[in-house]
């Protein structure tokens, strides 16, 4: 059975300390494969001659926790199939910076660790902070990752631990009434295939091995992709699609969504420039909710 020692990563509830920063640099391509793999049809984010043109949002919610350095004897590390995004909340606090053509741009990435608790038998949930930092040191973008990791070696295989560092999970309750909007989306039967090229090669979501490995009938869509549906969904609904508007996006991805599933979200005001929403598919299965504890806010 694996060991977890969180107390040798964290000694009380505040964070650890950040990481160094780590460059990543993208183009005018990658800006555009991502609006394309996470389903955006709005020529803002996906035709580069369009005089709006400008990077989607979401399009940095895959470098949460780049750059942390974590002992993997105090926090051994999980393979691709038994890892799942559990929760992600990302904050615009600028537009990130938009390549030229043949120009590419580097950011700084800086990620430290919150939290580390048990969830449920034989599993764990690891939170972590990132900040995105452009040419100028102005923070762009914040992410707070959860992750869900499911075992080391098998599903299951974590020692009983005792947690630390305070969490960022909270739970939020939707209204007792109708929702004031809902939006449908289907979901192409090669999304995840078309997203994985951004960069997000766990196999979970295209080996029907791997899916077994992690305890799936079939591959599963990125829970990324997801969050990217939703968000683009959301602000073309609430804020016209423009991206300067997008306040921030946090979710809990409650069950995988599939390749080929319709993605129906229902959001109820809860504020100015603020909604909590769920998402939910429909199957042979019955209904089941794969999007809970969710609010998008907007400028």
């Amino acid at each position: 059975m694996a060991t977890y020692h969180p107390e040798a990563l964290l000694g009380s509830d505040d964070p650890g300390p950040w990481g160094s920063p780590v460059p990543v640099t993208y183009d005018r391509r990658d800006v555009l494969l991502y609006a394309v793999g996470i389903g955006c049809r709005d020529l803002r984010h996906i035709y580069e001659g369009h005089p709006q043109f400008a990077v989607f949002p979401t399009f940095a919610i895959r470098w949460g926790s780049l750059g942390v350095q974590i002992d993997p004897k105090a926090l051994p590390p999980s393979p691709g199939p038994l890892t799942i995004d559990a929760e992600r909340h990302l904050t615009q606090l600028a537009p990130l910076p938009l390549p030229a053509e043949g120009a590419p741009v580097t950011v700084q990435v800086r990620s430290r660790l919150l939290a580390v608790h048990p969830r449920g038998k034989g599993a764990s949930f690891t939170e972590f902070e990132t900040e995105v930092l452009d040419a100028g040191g102005q923070v762009c973008i914040r992410i707070v990752t959860g992750i869900f990791r499911r075992g080391v070696a098998q599903l299951g295989d974590i020692e009983p631990f005792t947690g630390r560092g305070r969490t960022q999970s909270v739970k939020l309750d939707v209204p007792a009434r109708a929702p004031d909007l809902q939006l449908s989306v289907p979901i192409p039967s090669n999304q995840a295939e078309i997203y994985r090229l951004s960069g997000d090669y766990n196999p979970l979501h295209i080996d029907p091995a791997a899916a077994r490995t992690g305890g799936f009938d079939a591959p599963i869509l990125h829970g990324l992709c997801t969050y990217g549906h939703c968000g683009q969904q959301l602000l073309g609904a609430l804020a016209g699609g423009e991206p300067a508007r997008f306040g921030g996006l946090k979710l809990r991805f409650a069950s995988p969504v599939l390749p080929g599933d319709t993605l129906q979200l229902r959001a109820w005001h809860d504020g100015p420039g603020r909604v909590l929403f769920d998402g939910r598919v429909a199957d042979e299965r019955g209904e089941r909710t794969v999007v809970s504890n969710a609010f998008f806010e907007y400028r």
